[in-house]
């Protein structure tokens, strides 16, 4: 499986915001994010950083 899971950074620190992130839709205001199950969630945010690699999308409030 290629899913990743996407953390807010909040200062320091990450937080898990979704696991198993399929899609990553960038919008005017943020980004929708979809996971391998259909469920959708949008946050104002950036990409701050993506390692696939290590499957871990790092966002960072807008």
């Amino acid at each position: 499986m290629c899913e990743a899971n996407a953390y807010l950074k909040d200062g320091a620190e990450e937080v898990l915001f979704m696991e198993a992130v399929d899609i990553i839709e960038p919008h005017e205001e943020g980004l929708k994010i979809v996971d391998i199950y259909g469920k959708q969630k949008f946050i104002r945010a950036v990409i701050k950083d993506m390692n696939l690699l290590n499957h871990r999308i790092v966002l960072e409030k807008g």
